[in-house]
């Protein structure tokens, strides 16, 4: 039996969504209604799913009337693409009229609204997954597979730096992510995926997390600083932004521009704000350490202006060493002109065994977005998913547990104190 699905928040990530409902899940599932706070924007993603997918157009809805969508379409299912802040509210009312979530990460972005979200599980029964694209990674899974197989034994450290370049990194200082009270900064909506990565790879929690950061590159204080560009504040109708290398235009994207610069008459979101402009309060350079559950350490580090995009990782163990590098090709949220997101350059795991020879290990080559997860991902929950010995399906805990990391590290980055994550919300 077909499951019916409506979606909420038809900006740049919901397209990942809804063309994989219309090009490959026809007969598992029916896409019903868009709801956004833009009518333009819904208007696109309709011309979008009728020109590029063949699929027909579905009804829209603006975002106060989210209840009507809900009572007049019967959805299975609701898919949350909203901004980062607004996530629990309509996990929550999807919930409470007895509809399953598919909710893109981070689950929210604070402890409250994390145990508002847990609550309402509890409270309705009904199940919450979040999409952790890079669990189906090839090269992430096969991670999985070694820590368990015991190779190095009991893994006692892990050393994760996440480098993001001037491409994809300077353009969570263009949009929305920028001010802290929508995202909860990079620490959590983009590391959720790595501190995620973490938790599944050893099979663990996070128990006590220390932060340190800061903005040190993007932003008008330190380009003044450092007698960078001249200030403008979006890079639309600005003489000053064509010859800076940040800045992004919309006008010379269609996409960009039919879902962005088309829509600001309605909602006056400004995708194109200069990085070096006023309005930044999240931080670009971040280190933090977590202590977990089984006693093992993470030291990790994320750079948002570095010249290659991609991780650095190594796990320490009682048996011997792996150690991991991938590299990553570049693009711009939503429609850039680089390649899909998180699309494989290059990618090593070795092993060095604490008495023996190092080898290389390899990896199968998957095919699409995060490193060949993205497919994956779809199937597991849009098609008829099989076994899965890695258990790579993300619950509202495991959805808590990478959030709660980030969470607890932007308490710490205000306190200077380490923070304990079972303080922060009740399971």
């Amino acid at each position: 039996m077909k499951k019916r699905y409506v979606l909420i928040g038809s900006g740049g990530r919901a397209e990942f969504f809804y063309g994989a409902l219309a090009r490959d899940f026809k007969q598992t599932g029916e896409l019903a209604a868009f709801c956004d706070v833009n009518q333009t924007r819904m208007n696109y993603a309709n011309k979008l799913l009728t020109e590029k997918y063949h699929y027909h157009a579905v009804s829209t809805y603006l975002s106060w009337d989210f209840d009507k969508m809900i009572e007049v379409e019967k959805p299975d299912v609701v898919i949350v693409t909203t901004v980062d802040r607004t996530h629990h509210t309509y996990i929550i009312k999807a919930l409470e009229a007895g509809c399953d979530v598919i909710t893109e990460k981070p689950m929210t972005v604070d402890a409250e609204k994390c145990q508002a979200i847990i609550d309402a599980v509890h409270r309705t029964g009904k199940e919450v997954r979040v999409t952790f694209n890079y669990r189906y990674a090839p090269h992430n899974t096969k991670i999985r597979e070694l820590i368990q197989s015991g190779v190095i034994g009991d893994v006692f450290s892990v050393h994760f730096e996440w480098a993001l370049d001037t491409q994809h990194g300077a353009d969570y200082f263009r949009r929305w992510h920028r001010d802290k009270r929508n995202s909860g900064g990079l620490l959590v909506h983009k590391s959720t995926h790595h501190f995620d990565l973490v938790n599944f790879w050893l099979g663990t929690e996070p128990d006590t997390v220390y932060a340190s950061g800061g903005l040190r590159f993007y932003g008008k204080e330190n380009a003044e600083a450092r007698g960078g560009t001249t200030f403008y504040q979006r890079a639309h109708g600005s003489e000053h932004a064509k010859n800076d290398p940040f800045a992004l235009h919309l006008a010379e994207n269609e996409h960009l521009k039919a879902m962005y610069l088309d829509a600001e008459a309605e909602d006056g979101y400004q995708r194109d704000q200069s990085v070096f402009g006023d309005g930044i309060s999240i931080e670009d350079t971040l280190g933090v350490i977590v202590t977990y559950k089984n006693k093992a350490i993470l030291t990790y580090s994320l750079n948002a202006y570095l010249p290659w995009e991609g991780f650095l990782v190594a796990f320490n163990g009682s048996k011997g060493r792996i150690e991991v590098k991938v590299r990553e090709q570049s693009y711009i949220n939503s429609g850039g002109e680089k390649a899909a997101e998180g699309a494989v350059e290059e990618k090593s795991i070795t092993v060095i065994p604490m008495f023996g020879k190092p080898h290389e290990v390899e990896i199968m080559e998957g095919e699409g977005g995060h490193g060949g997860g993205d497919p994956l991902l779809l199937k597991d929950i849009f098609g008829t998913p099989g076994e899965d010995e890695f258990r790579r399906a993300a619950s509202h805990v495991d959805g808590a547990m990478s959030i709660l990391t980030g969470i607890a590290g932007n308490i710490s980055l205000r306190t200077g104190q380490a923070v304990k994550v079972d303080e922060l919300i009740r399971l």
